[in-house]
């Protein structure tokens, strides 16, 4: 390749200035194109979900002086990589797009002894790329089968383009093991995250088609040429699914235990693709679209990266994307309640597949370019942190005093979690389907990405049946993928129904939720009001330091304390509930009739409904619904100290003409 070019280079010393811009185009979409790099040698880790394969009656064995004396913040176990053999891919534009062939052996490594105590003997397992354009390296035994299978790789290239790093992939059971161990349903389960680094061998030179790499404005800056117009961040949730992560204690339904069950899902995110028209973002899909006409780049910087002064552009600090996911059940009888959530997973890198337009860095997301964080990467526990260090409206993370930076020093520590801290868990007795008869299931996944201009269209949602067999949960038939909020599948805002209503509390720079209602007539006079609040990203948030520095504090993000709907103390209510999703009585909000009200308030200590959250409460009474304002009250001081909400309250005119309805007296 070098030959040629040379010649090019001489040609265009020969050639008018007029066709050097010609010469110097078809040099680079020359060298672009031939770049077919390899890497061999190196090292290989394993993180292995030993919790869930232990529920399938898989054991994990190693031999300890096999595992070399490495470790990394995501704690993988490492082990030598032979240097025979390579693994060869293509490189365009200054970035690793694709594998295109090859293999790499390990030293060392596994025995996986299985639920009739045989073995599988993963020692000296070779990793080898399908040679199909997929990005999927299959792991193949000894004896030449292919137990696993991975996909879904989070890689770039490192030290000076010296080293192809995977830092995070999948590595699935593939059909064979999962017949092998007699569970055929676990075939695609993700059962080790895998991780390696491996020494490139460079052939080419690096071009880059076009000469330069620049990425799309970073949001706010002017688009040139077009007065008044400027570059906006809009982040969609293009896939998700959701996968077991384990199961404590489980006896399935109706056992003797009520276990923990654990889910986490796999998040495929892509950027808006507009470059001054409207087009399809996700084909399809109402929420698809976006407004904003000329796409902004999203800042993906890992957390404690960049150095001071300065950091890292355009927030000069390490700005990042945050994502969270959560499960609801709509019951039967009507009424939705939010079952389980997560903590917050701190992203960290970009893949940039499908990218329009330019070309981009790890750290930053481009026009039209998708990722996915998959199952092991969303379920690590070193990059998990809880829903109160972020103000989600801002997409500010209080660094200092952290659970990574206590202290406050600027510098990462452990943050002490476990497998389970973070992990998205709900007991069996809510999900068990004979518990639940005719509920609906859905799970949701969401990210918060700084100056997003539409919360609404980064969050889908997806419905399932959970499934219990021998130990392990997991969440079957996932389908009816939308675009948008769980509570608006549940009562439509464009089209509710008779008796129910979806209205949005806008509280900008305070951020979003919305209340929902379905009211049911119950047939004996009484009436059901099922209302749901939805915190998606409200905080009156207090911090300390700058919300755009390396070292902001997040002292509080508190959302809401307080929930009321109009009703005199005179009527009786029948009937009052409260869900958070929990089966902890003693957080449950204090209910009161008083001062023609029914309100919900948290206890001293309880938990306030703070974003990513939606609470249920509902009452029974003996009147039909008309149009009213419920109240929510801010947990923080400040102004407004709470906003009335348009809604569906209890007719009460209607309740006291009952009094009179022998006619022989009126209603005053």
């Amino acid at each position: 390749m070098k030959r040629s070019i040379s010649v090019l280079i001489g040609l265009c010393c020969a050639l008018p200035l007029a066709h050097a811009g010609v010469i110097e185009k078809a040099q680079q979409e020359e060298a672009a194109a031939q770049q077919a790099w390899s890497a061999w040698g190196g090292e290989v880790g394993f993180r292995w979900n030993r919790d869930l394969l232990g529920n399938l009656g898989v054991k994990v064995e190693r031999q300890p002086h096999e595992r070399l004396e490495k470790s990394d913040r995501r704690r993988h176990e490492w082990f030598a990589v032979r240097e025979a053999g390579s693994l060869k891919f293509q490189v365009r534009n200054g970035a690793l797009k694709q594998f295109g062939g090859g293999s790499l052996q390990m030293r060392g490594g596994y025995v996986l002894r299985l639920p009739d105590n045989t073995v599988i003997d993963l020692r000296e397992l070779t990793l080898r790329v399908r040679e199909d354009g997929s990005n999927i390296l299959d792991v193949v035994s000894g004896d030449g089968k292919s137990w696993f299978f991975i996909d879904r790789v989070m890689f770039e290239l490192v030290d000076g383009k010296r080293t192809l790093a995977i830092h995070a992939a999948d590595m699935r059971m593939a059909p064979q093991f999962a017949a092998r161990i007699g569970r055929p349903e676990a075939a695609g389960w993700a059962a080790s995250d895998l991780a390696l680094d491996t020494k490139v061998y460079v052939q080419g030179d690096d071009e880059v088609t076009g000469g330069t790499c620049e990425p799309y404005p970073w949001p706010g800056v002017g688009v040139p040429g077009v007065t008044g117009a400027a570059y906006q961040a809009d982040l969609f949730m293009k896939a998700i699914d959701f996968q077991p992560a384990g199961c404590q204690n489980c006896t399935g339904p109706g056992g003797a235990n009520d276990g923990l069950v654990a889910f986490v899902p796999n998040s495929t995110l892509r950027n808006n693709v507009n470059d001054g028209t409207a087009q399809e973002t996700i084909p399809g899909d109402p929420l698809g679209t976006s407004t904003a006409l000329y796409t902004a780049s999203i800042a993906w910087h890992q957390m404690f990266s960049g150095s001071p002064p300065t950091y890292n552009p355009p927030y000069k600090n390490d700005q990042h994307p945050f994502l969270i996911w959560n499960m609801y059940r709509i019951n039967a009888n009507g009424g939705i309640e939010q079952i389980a959530r997560s903590g917050v997973k701190h992203a960290w890198l970009t893949t940039n597949s499908g990218c329009q337009g330019s070309c981009y860095a790890s750290h930053i997301l481009g026009r039209g370019c998708s990722d996915t964080y998959s199952t092991f990467n969303n379920d690590n526990p070193s990059d998990l942190g809880p829903r109160s260090e972020i103000v989600p409206a801002t997409g500010t993370w209080g660094r200092c005093g952290s659970i990574w930076d206590p202290d406050c020093t600027g510098s990462e520590q452990s943050n002490g979690n476990d497998d389970w801290t973070q992990r998205m868990t709900m007991r069996e007795s809510q999900i068990d389907p004979a518990a639940h008869p005719g509920a609906t299931f859905l799970m949701d996944s969401w990210y918060i990405a700084k100056e997003d201009i539409n919360i609404y269209n980064s969050m889908a949602t997806v419905t399932g049946t959970p499934r219990y067999t021998s130990g392990q949960w997991s969440f079957g038939g996932q389908a009816n993928y939308r675009l948008g909020a769980a509570i608006d599948r549940w009562v439509d805002p464009a089209d509710p129904g008779e008796n129910a209503m979806n209205t949005e509390l806008v509280a900008t720079p305070g951020g979003h939720a919305k209340l929902a209602v379905k009211v049911t007539d119950l047939g004996d006079g009484t009436w059901r009001y099922d209302y749901a609040v939805m915190n998606f990203d409200f905080a009156r948030a207090v911090v300390e330091g700058a919300a755009n520095g390396p070292d902001p504090r997040v002292v509080s993000n508190k959302g809401f304390d307080n929930f009321s709907v109009p009703l005199p103390s005179s009527q009786t209510v029948v009937a009052t509930t409260f869900s958070n999703g929990t089966l902890d009585s003693s957080s449950a909000w204090a209910v009161s009739t008083a001062g023609d009200r029914v309100t919900w308030s948290v206890p001293k200590g309880g938990q306030t409904l703070d974003w990513g959250t939606l609470y249920s409460f509902s009452i029974t009474v003996a009147a039909p619904p008309i149009a009213g304002n419920a109240n929510l009250h801010v947990a923080q001081t400040g102004n407004p100290e709470a906003f009335d909400v348009a809604t569906l309250v209890p007719d009460v005119k209607v309740v006291n003409d009952r009094i009179f309805k022998d006619g022989f007296e009126s209603a005053p």
